[in-house]
């Protein structure tokens, strides 16, 4: 369990960065899954730094203000400002403007903030300032970030993003063109490709695929949510594969994590065993459309196809029903699938995710925010500074990657519950793990 830290950070005065050369100015049309509802907001992430004997006369200040003023160069359109045109379109204006860059010195060191660097994080307002005034979506900054430098030498690189720009992977590839300019290349390795119309709605438009993901965006009554994580290891996703039926065994640690998570849930939440619930998580489709998406391309390229069933199947069934669900559902992510998406946001004024009944996880094991080096090393900690969304509080999780000494992969999962029923989640999750390992020592017994 992590506890508050108390530390004093002294900022100062948030500055405009722009692109170090002249840039197009130009009006750029984000794609029809960019600019849905459910991805209006602004979501942050965080990477934590070492102090690096090779880069201890550099400023870590210094050097990534300049290096994301030449990053700003080939992705300009971050340096923009978004317009709503008619039927609620988002248009980048790419006017060089800049992004919001905030300077910071915290009187702690890396060491201090605890062995284990993961959300929730008790301090992060100290790590990313809120500035009410470039929070908004539309004609408002696209990006914010607070470099902090940290008395041990290390460093903490806090983002926040307009989630209509950029999905996970698009972030960290920009992130990475800035690591690169950071170390002295002269142009980023992968360039930045737009090309958003390939994301947008047929003409004319019509939807061909069920769409259980949107419907009811009811915000939730409950606001009293406990934030915590839950570190699934390398033996506990073998004793949860290795109890499944053999058809079964192939699926990844994420699947089976978000599998018995999502069945824990249920349980915990003692819904009406009546009630229709969901899992939608979170499908990057970047490799699995034909044509391929090109290597590049930084927009929002994931679809949420959503398994659905009821809170009273789910809950009485073996972890092998919700993980059946859920690869059924996330085998729907084709292209068609993808353009019944973009062509259902035109047609019905690009509706909000659905909150009611439905749990989201977001697979990040796999972005790449850990692996950015900016002349430093790669980072302590890279990923989702929160443990979901505030604006759906307890709809959304994300999947963090996990390795231990062994160099053996597992998951770590964040929730965010009412405080009552987080006990009783813990409680479920537990007995999830002893029930897998009874069922596999009688298994082998019986061999």
């Amino acid at each position: 369990m992590q506890t508050t830290i108390n530390f004093n950070v002294v900022r100062k005065n948030p500055e405009l960065i722009a692109p170090s050369k002249p840039t197009p100015h130009e009006f750029k049309a984000l794609s029809d899954i960019d600019d849905q509802e459910g991805l209006r907001f602004q979501i942050p992430a965080i990477q934590f730094y070492r102090r690096s004997l090779s880069s201890k006369e550099k400023d870590p200040v210094k050097v990534i203000r300049d290096a994301i003023a030449k990053a700003l160069v080939p992705y300009y359109p971050f340096a923009g400002r978004l317009r709503e045109h008619a039927n609620r379109k988002l248009v980048v204006e790419c006017n060089g403007e800049g992004i919001v860059f905030i300077e910071a010195d915290a009187d702690v060191s890396l060491h201090q903030l605890g062995d284990s660097l993961y959300p929730p994080f008790p301090y992060l307002e100290n790590l990313l300032h809120h500035l009410p005034a470039t929070a908004g979506i539309i004609n408002s900054p696209l990006l914010l970030i607070q470099v902090t430098r940290l008395k041990c030498g290390g460093f903490v690189f806090a983002t926040r993003l307009n989630h209509t720009m950029s999905d996970a992977a698009g972030l960290v590839q920009f992130m990475s063109a800035v690591s690169e300019f950071a170390r002295g290349h002269a142009s980023p390795s992968i360039q930045p490709i737009w090309e958003r119309h390939l994301l947008s709605a047929r003409n004319p438009p019509v939807v061909t695929c069920t769409h259980h993901e949107y419907g009811d965006s009811t915000p939730s009554d409950e606001i009293n949510m406990v934030d915590r994580s839950f570190l699934f290891t390398p033996v506990d996703i073998s004793a949860l594969r290795r109890s499944l039926p053999p058809h079964l065994r192939d699926c990844s640690s994420f699947d089976i994590a978000t599998a018995c998570t999502w069945r824990c849930r249920t349980i915990s939440l003692s819904l009406n065993p009546e009630e229709e619930i969901g899992l939608s998580c979170i499908v990057n489709v970047r490799k699995r459309l034909n044509p391929l998406i090109p290597e590049g391309y930084y927009g929002n390229a994931m679809v949420y196809p959503a398994a659905v069933t009821s809170a009273g199947r789910l809950s009485t069934s073996p972890l092998q029903h919700a993980l059946e669900l859920l690869r059924n559902a996330k085998s729907q992510a084709t292209w068609e699938y993808v353009k019944s998406v973009a062509d259902l946001m035109v047609m019905r004024g690009r509706p909000c995710l659905k909150t009611r009944g439905i749990y989201l996880v977001s697979d990040v094991t796999r972005a790449g925010f850990g692996e950015v080096d900016y002349g430093w090393g790669t980072a302590e900690y890279g990923g989702p500074a929160l443990c979901g969304i505030d604006l759906v509080p307890g709809v959304v999780s994300f999947a963090l990657p996990y390795m231990n000494a062994k160099g053996e992969k597992g998951i770590r999962l964040t929730m965010s519950l009412p405080p009552n029923v987080m006990d009783k989640f813990i409680n479920q999750v537990q007995k999830a793990l002893v029930d897998a390992r009874k069922s596999l020592v009688i298994r082998e017994s019986a061999l």
